[in-house]
């Protein structure tokens, strides 16, 4: 197995990214995994990197946070996440990971690697803590804005087979996001989506609200890119918003203090569970290889998380199953 890695993509790279690909591949000292690591080589070896499975590819630019996407794929072609992504194109590569411009990695993914027949719209697809530890998938938190029922459909199918084959879940639950939890609810789109659902080769079990996403009744939640991503960055605000009055208020007197003191492990148990890195990075479904988004504040152990998600899209062939699916319709 080969993995293209994006070393000039995040807040932190290229030291996080080297750092993450050094624990991933000590976690898998006999494995016979392979890193081609992409970006400024001088910098790259810097690092002095022991491990012989990791091949430095050097590409001289950088897609920059602030570049426009379509505009930075056309004309960076020497940049690291366009060098990574031909690897892939070419065959030289199974999959894709980047911590970099979330636009870029997407552009790069259908214009250089390309889309899989029959799937007019990729999602981007992370996966959300949830209060029972399992974790959900949510598609599309972004890719595309305005989506068609038909568009839904497909996310259903691609995150049936992802939350079965990579997240291990037996007979994966799909709800729909919506405004209430009756059949009858929504906007146009949810309503002509519904029936779809109903009759698609997925466990769909109905309607979701937004207050009940990270519940863990489901383990997959479909929606357009508009709501998906505004769901997101609701949750991940609000996500903060709590650690940190918790925080003041275990910080405002000494008796509070000692409080915080007892319930120190408690406390770290529950930022854990609602920490990012521990479930990798957003898959971008639809492209015909496994493509990761990292966090772009990724540090170490969150970026070894989401090379540990590429692994496992590549082992279990997730992308040749969502064709199989597409295809015949049978999950």
């Amino acid at each position: 197995m080969i993995l293209a890695v994006d070393a000039m993509g995040g807040d932190h790279a290229p030291r996080a990214i080297v750092e993450g690909v050094v624990q991933f591949l000590a976690e898998r000292p006999k494995q016979q995994l392979e890193i081609r690591l992409v970006g400024d080589e001088l910098k790259l070896r810097s690092y002095d990197i022991k491990d012989p499975r990791v091949t430095i590819v050097h590409a001289p630019s950088v897609i920059a946070g602030e570049d426009e996407p379509v505009r930075a794929i056309r004309r960076k072609k020497d940049s690291s996440l366009v060098v990574a992504a031909n690897l892939v194109k070419s065959k030289e590569a199974d999959a894709l990971i980047s911590a970099g411009n979330t636009g870029a990695l997407m552009t790069a993914g259908l214009f250089v690697i390309g889309r899989i027949e029959g799937i007019d719209r990729p999602a981007l697809a992370p996966t959300f803590p949830t209060r029972n530890g399992k974790g959900v998938v949510i598609l599309d938190v972004g890719a595309n804005p305005d989506a068609k029922a038909e568009h839904l459909l497909d996310y259903a199918i691609m995150g049936s087979v992802y939350a079965e084959q990579v997240r291990g879940i037996d007979r994966p639950k799909v709800g729909l996001l919506n405004i209430g939890s009756e059949a009858g609810k929504g906007n146009a789109l949810t309503k002509e989506t519904y029936p779809l659902l109903e009759t698609a080769p997925i466990h769909f079990v109905g309607n979701i609200e937004a207050r009940d996403a990270m519940s863990g009744d489901v383990d997959v939640i479909v929606t357009e890119g508009f709501a998906g991503n505004t769901l997101l960055k609701s949750t991940e605000g609000a996500a903060s918003m709590i650690m940190g009055m918790m925080k003041e208020q275990f910080m405002s007197s000494l008796s509070s203090k000692i409080a915080a003191f007892i319930l120190k492990p408690k406390l770290k148990k529950m930022k854990q569970l609602l920490a990012y890195e521990e479930y990798g990075g957003a898959g971008l479904f639809g492209i015909a290889a496994p493509v990761i988004k990292a966090h772009g504040s990724s540090n170490a152990y969150a970026f070894s998380r989401a090379l540990a998600q590429a692994e496992q899209m590549v082992e279990q062939q997730v992308v040749s199953k969502i064709i199989e699916a597409k295809a015949t319709k049978e999950i």
